[in-house]
């Protein structure tokens, strides 16, 4: 995925490991995996369900930690950092949507997505206009001051979108972010982080089994029995 042979990936993943144990048997979740992203490109990872994809995404976002291999954020080791460190590192540099959206049910829309803003520590003053554009930019202009069980499924998950791109992150790690939408409202919400990601030069990894979302993004990923094996698109 990385053309220039002078520039550094925004995020490599190199020989990444992780088993489970069940009773006496290690179950081998992640055997080896390496890749690379550059800004601006998506990446699809595509398996049957339990092949470990969320697993990854979890080793990606550092909630996770591999038995062994490294993650490196322009050229940043990740795997070398303390607890601390990938705290900033996760709220500066990166955002998350997941296929349930996880919005917090007692406040708008607006003030979802100025949570990770306030909960780093910002003002409500300083974070309410980013917000504001951001769900101008996903199409809830007129739904701001809207509660979340006043929001449809696609507009909830549309928040979730805005929420993760509030801290304007360099890297969005979605897992199955459109898994549970109709198709319309999925195909929307997917058509918005194809967008963002090309105006604001945001990579994202994005699980999903739709293989006509797949073929959309620039590299499609299969991970299948432990291993990451890059698919053409044809």
């Amino acid at each position: 995925m990385n053309t220039d042979s002078n520039q550094i990936p925004l995020f490599t993943a190199s020989n990444l490991c992780k088993s489970f144990h069940s009773g006496i048997k290690k179950i081998q979740i992640l055997d080896g995996l390496e890749f690379s992203i550059n800004k601006g490109e998506m990446m699809a990872v595509v398996g049957a369900s339990g092949s470990g994809k969320t697993t990854l995404l979890q080793i990606l976002g550092t909630l996770d930690t591999p038995d062994s291999g490294e993650l490196l954020f322009e050229g940043d080791n990740l795997t070398a950092k303390s607890d601390g460190e990938l705290s900033k590192f996760r709220n500066k540099s990166l955002g998350f949507i997941f296929q349930f959206h996880h919005l917090l049910p007692e406040f708008s829309a607006i003030e979802n997505v100025m949570m990770p803003g306030l909960i780093a520590g910002k003002k409500k003053d300083e974070m309410e206009e980013p917000a504001r554009k951001l769900l101008e930019q996903v199409e809830l202009s007129h739904r701001i001051e809207h509660r979340v069980n006043e929001l449809s499924g696609g507009e909830q998950q549309r928040t979730a979108l805005a929420r993760a791109l509030v801290m304007k992150p360099s890297l969005l790690l979605a897992d199955e972010p459109t898994g549970n939408l109709d198709a319309k409202s999925g195909n929307l919400v997917f058509e918005l982080i194809k967008s963002l990601c090309g105006d604001l030069g945001l990579a994202a990894i994005m699980v999903t089994h739709n293989q006509k979302l797949a073929r959309q993004m620039d590299s499609i990923f299969i991970l299948e029995n432990a291993v990451l094996t890059q698919q053409s698109h044809s």
